[in-house]
């Protein structure tokens, strides 16, 4: 087979049609970026701003750590002095064992994995899953301070929105 090159010697527009198809950008659809918003749009991203980030000043650093880690790992913290045994179980603050915790707005235990140690974890959030397996193995959570006043906080606006 001959090369396309070879082929269209001799011919005037290279199979482009008429002589005058090709002589300018408009046959192109326009030159640069031209039509991105109404004949080529389906080639560019979407123009504009869209979706919401909420400000930084009402944004909480959250923080999160399992349950199974703090359970695996609680001989360790001992050891580190991050956490005390007592006599059946181990008591512990999770501020002091996440990384920057005391930085953080909101240090919360998740519920993942399985708890075999009795523990007594002291955090700023729960969540229900956690709460039931550290009851569920003899253990307890308990709330900061700030976990009290946050939970105080949103108590108080539940009440509001159920009077509106």
């Amino acid at each position: 087979m001959t090369s396309k090159k070879r082929r269209q010697r001799g011919s005037r527009t290279h199979s482009g049609g008429t002589h005058k198809n090709r002589r300018g950008a408009g046959h192109r659809g326009g030159r640069g970026r031209a039509g991105r918003s109404k004949h080529e749009f389906h080639n560019y991203e979407p123009k504009g701003k869209h979706g919401f980030k909420r400000p930084q000043d009402i944004r909480e650093d959250v923080l999160e750590i399992d349950v199974q880690k703090l359970d695996e790992d609680a001989i360790l913290y001992v050891a580190d002095d991050l956490a005390e045994e007592t006599g059946d179980g181990y008591e512990l603050d999770a501020r002091d064992i996440v990384e920057d915790g005391h930085e953080a707005d909101v240090v919360k235990v998740l519920g993942s994995g399985q708890v075999r140690n009795q523990l007594t974890v002291t955090a700023d959030a729960f969540s229900d899953a956690a709460e039931e397996k550290l009851e569920a193995a003899g253990g307890e959570a308990v709330l900061s301070e700030r976990g009290e006043e946050r939970a105080a906080e949103d108590a108080d606006a539940d009440a509001e929105q159920d009077e509106e």
